[in-house]
């Protein structure tokens, strides 16, 4: 610094040749003259960009607590979505199932489904405060009646919203409903065969009932019946409470758990190992920082119409909508699509 200053011969003394007390050879003289009011430094504006750099940093630094904050800020019907893994769970109870079932379960709900072809269970994930939700078209195709409800005891009368027969999603909302907790939609493009995960739902009517298992395989070609060719379908597996969730599909030229009819559509499916059983449609899939990967849709069972009800279970096989296609299909669910 010093050699710089004397290089640049800028820097005139006023009081050279007169007598003056030493400075610090490190700093140039004080200047002769200081005006009685110095003028403040000019504040830069906080233009875009300024802002933009502050938002970054506050979103940076609340982390996992962003799509929450943003779904509260815009209002109820704002969907709380992550295009990363956003950590819905505590730190103190991160990666483990209890801290996922904690986070996530009042998300979750329970939907009894009736129609003049009997009565089904089914499960539902909240997506906004406001009561939207997200299950399976065959869970509530046909319903004359809906009832949802959540973790805390509550039931509601719900109302379709939009089905898509295709993609076998529906949007259901409930009525009078608000401040509900709102699931966390995560991103199912980064899923990895062999990642953890956590199912939630109502098996068999069992409201709640937490599983755990990996991701078995990625991209499955999962065939379901469409609604028109659901009626036999419900009435076939639909007698009595819990059983009109044993969809039928088809898998690999195979039928399982009745006949798909000849009205079908196939979609591409995540295959789990985390146990479900009838009733656990509509329900959740989720990872380990409790963002929602997947609406749990088919599973195998290896009973039949010859066999008791008792010979149904869980054997690994099970299948469910990942959540990007969910995503991608809202806006035409809430549009109130019937296809």
């Amino acid at each position: 610094m010093t050699e710089s200053f004397h290089r640049s011969g800028e820097y005139q003394n006023p009081y050279e040749g007169q007598q003056q007390a030493p400075v610090n050879p490190e700093w140039p003289p004080p200047p002769a003259y200081a005006p009685a009011h110095a003028p403040h430094p000019k504040k830069r504006g906080r233009g875009p960009l300024a802002l933009i750099a502050a938002v970054a940093i506050v979103a940076a630094a609340i982390g996992g607590g962003t799509a929450y904050g943003i779904q509260e800020l815009t209002g109820n019907d704002t969907v709380a979505s992550s295009s990363t893994s956003t950590n819905v769970v505590p730190s103190s109870q991160k990666g483990t199932v209890a801290g996922v079932a904690k986070a996530v379960s009042p998300s979750i709900v329970e939907i009894s489904a009736t129609s003049n072809a009997g009565s089904s269970t089914g499960s539902g994930v909240i997506i906004t405060s406001g009561g939207e939700i997200v299950t399976n078209n065959h869970v509530v195709a046909g319903a004359s009646r809906i009832k949802a409800t959540t973790s805390d005891g509550k039931s509601y009368t719900a109302k379709v919203v939009g089905t898509d027969s295709k993609k076998d999603l529906a949007l259901i909302k409930l009525e009078n409903a608000s401040g509900l907790k709102a699931a966390t939609l995560g991103d199912s493009a980064g899923i990895q065969v062999g990642d953890q995960v956590v199912a939630i739902g109502s098996p068999e009517g069992l409201s709640g009932t937490v599983t755990s298992g990996i991701v078995s395989a990625l991209d499955r070609d999962v065939t379901v019946p469409t609604e028109e060719g659901q009626d036999q379908g419900q009435q076939q597996w639909g007698q009595g409470q819990g059983q009109g969730d044993q969809w039928p599909f088809e898998f690999g030229g195979r039928q399982f758990n009745g006949d798909t009819g000849s009205d079908t559509t196939t979609y591409k499916a995540l295959q789990t190992d985390a146990s479900l059983n009838p009733g656990n449609s509509g329900g959740a899939l989720i990872d380990m920082n409790g963002n929602i990967i997947g609406i749990n849709s088919a599973m195998y069972s290896p009973t039949s119409q010859a066999s008791s009800s008792s010979d149904a279970g869980s054997v690994g096989l099970g299948f469910a909508i990942p959540i990007n296609t969910v995503k991608a299909d809202l806006a035409k669910l809430r549009a109130g699509s019937t296809d």
